[in-house]
């Protein structure tokens, strides 16, 4: 009594800390500590389905130094080679790397050039990390450089040097710099490049930089007009009015409205895309409405002045500070006021040059106060009917933390389940603190074609936009990732592409900037009387039985129902580090790689093109039908 620790008690608690002493503390030798906590250095390993997964990352920091060289003046061609064994070689014609310096400039962290700003101004990469870590996570790495006919080349294993060598280049060799690496197994499972991606990053390269030539697998991407050729290849049917098109020493932007409701911004850092905006985008939005504003003397709100505004905004800044490695927000507020000033006058100016335009603007904002005004009459009729029910949102089990939690919903989802029984196998697995799910009554109204105040008249959907917390706007949502959990069947895919039709046609930010997933089901169940693995291919399966030896019992299946709600959790538990890559969460991304193919998408397969779909179908997927 009296709070006394007995002696037993006290040698219990001895036993479950380890000792710290001096052989507690480790020194990680050259890039191991890259290798051992990725996560720090490239964000998550993934296995190419995800546009920021780490081999994109790897890809990206070999790049990122061949087109410095171009922003630098040197150097106008890039060669990229990407083969299907995932081996990536990229050679530029720039400087090349000094010779001397080249084993340290690949191996050795916070060194290089970069950090001299007589060197490299306003250079994509600046902490003289990036391809340290495409050398630490990759099986084989080599680096060579060429200059004035001397060349150097090293090579490495997993981020231990394995050979260096300098002499003579062959005759008549550019200078430049040349990189070869395959992303290591070890860490990253197995991995395949999504072409479509990379190829949505090359062009991404060549507009915000014009007269530069990029050739991967002998595919040529070039842009002559920059930013405007990425709105032209981006933009949904015609603009309102001719590019207004602004450069300053700071920034570069082209602009114009459509008819959309929403707007859609395409912003860039130094080269770098910024998808989760930052300082700058908030600060271009903020000077463009002072400039519509001071021009009509009116007030204006910025949701109707942007509304349907089309921008594609790139900015160059000597010391870019963004909120992680991979770089997809910018936090610099230093930059706000420059920005916002500049916009302000320049939209200002252009406005009174451009009579004709200033007066298509006007009427396109005065065109989306009437829609919000329908939408906002709709959304207090909504949130009355809301009231009624109860302050809990129907069909929803919420999660503790949340997107504004910071640090503890940084991993927040919700699950957006098929009907109750799936619901009800998920609930008691689920991580309460971070797993939401949301259980659809049935198939959703299909809203293709549907206005958006339309959206808040449905029930169901209302339900969702507010578990969601999006019914006001998409910036409020709740949860890191929203991912659609159906059947692998008819009816599931019908649920999947209903959603998908909501989500891309009233909430198209959501899938843009990356949250919108698809939970992938296990095509199989292979099992002993101790242990249940569930595989996503047979690839895992083989692997699988090859593991549990002898007696084992393997079952085909397509839809969730058919799992047993005590393994559920197995398949939706993210993947923690050292497991192995057959159990764990599997989510596809839902991902766009042009915003002007979505309508036609749309159209195709939720419109009333009913034969043409039918004909689709019977030509492309009679082979797929198990009868």
């Amino acid at each position: 009594m009296g709070g006394k620790i007995t002696k037993s008690e006290e040698s219990k608690t001895a036993k479950k800390a380890a000792v710290y002493d001096e052989n507690s503390i480790q020194h990680l030798e050259g890039l191991e500590h890259i290798r051992r906590r990725p996560g720090m250095y490239i964000g998550s390993l993934g296995d190419g389905s995800d546009e920021n997964d780490g081999i994109y990352i790897l890809l990206k920091e070999g790049i990122d130094n061949a087109v410095d060289e171009f922003s630098q003046g040197f150097g106008s061609v890039i060669n990229i080679d990407i083969s299907e064994d995932g081996r990536v070689r990229i050679r530029d014609f720039g400087r090349g790397i000094p010779l001397g310096s080249l084993e340290d400039c690949v191996s050795k962290t916070n060194t290089g050039a970069k950090y001299n700003d007589s060197v490299f101004k306003q250079a994509i990469g600046m902490n003289g990390v990036g391809i340290k870590a495409a050398n630490a996570l990759s099986s084989y790495f080599r680096a060579a450089s060429i200059r004035d006919g001397k060349m150097a080349v090293v090579e490495f294993e997993r981020g231990v040097k394995k050979s260096s060598k300098t002499g003579a280049a062959k005759p008549g060799a550019q200078n430049g710099t040349y990189l070869e690496f395959v992303p290591d197994t070890e860490m990253f499972g197995k991995y395949a490049y999504n072409m479509e991606m990379v190829e949505k990053r090359l062009w991404n390269y060549v507009y915000l930089n014009p007269g530069l030539k990029i050739i991967c697998n002998k595919q040529e991407y070039f842009s002559q007009n920059g930013l405007t050729d990425l709105l032209a290849k981006e933009i949904n049917g015609t603009p309102l009015y001719p590019y207004c098109f602004f450069k300053n020493d700071m920034m570069e932007c082209v602009f114009t409205h459509t008819s959309e409701l929403e707007k859609t911004v395409y912003s860039y850092v130094n080269g770098q895309e910024t998808s989760d905006g930052g300082t700058h985008v908030t600060s271009f939005l903020d000077g463009f409405t002072k400039g519509i504003n001071d021009f009509y003397k009116k007030e204006y709100d910025i949701k109707d002045v942007t509304g349907g505004l089309v921008v594609a905004l790139k900015i160059n800044i000597d010391e870019p500070m963004f909120t992680s490695q991979t770089k997809n927000k910018l936090g610099n507020v230093e930059i706000r006021q420059p920005i916002m000033k500049a916009v302000q006058v320049a939209v200002d100016d252009w406005l009174r040059h451009n009579p004709q335009s200033a007066g298509g603007i006007e009427e396109k904002i005065i065109r989306n106060q009437k829609a919000h005004a329908e939408i906002n009459g709709v959304k207090k009729e909504a949130r009355e009917a809301a009231k009624k029910i109860s302050f809990k949102i129907p069909k929803l089990k919420d999660c503790r933390y949340h997107i504004e939690d910071g640090k503890n919903g940084e991993n927040s989802m919700i699950f957006i389940t098929e009907g109750d029984s799936a619901t009800g196998a998920m609930v008691g697995c689920r991580d309460a603190k971070t797993q939401a799910i949301f259980s659809l009554r049935g198939k959703p109204a299909n809203m293709y074609g549907c206005k958006p105040a339309d959206i808040y008249k449905n029930e169901e959907l209302y339900n969702l936009m507010m578990a969601l917390g999006i019914q006001d706007d998409v910036a409020d949502v709740r949860y890191a990732k929203i991912i659609i959990a159906t059947d692998a069947d008819n009816d599931g895919f019908h649920i999947r592409n209903l959603m998908l039709t909501f989500f891309l046609g009233f909430f198209e930010e959501l899938v843009t900037s990356g949250r919108v997933f698809i939970l992938e089901t296990p095509l199989f169940r292979v099992r002993n009387k101790t242990t249940t693995r569930y595989c996503y291919d047979e690839i895992s399966r083989d692997r699988q039985i090859k593991a549990l030896g002898a007696g084992v019992e393997v079952t085909r299946f397509k839809g969730l129902g058919e799992i047993n709600p005590d393994e559920f959790g197995q398949f939706i538990h993210e993947r923690k580090e050292g497991e192995s890559e057959d159990v764990g969460m599997h989510l596809t991304p839902i991902t766009i790689q042009s915003l002007k193919n979505v309508p036609k998408l749309l159209e195709f397969y939720m419109g009333k093109n009913t034969p043409e779909r039918r004909d689709f179908i019977i030509h492309n997927l009679s082979a797929d039908i198990d009868a």
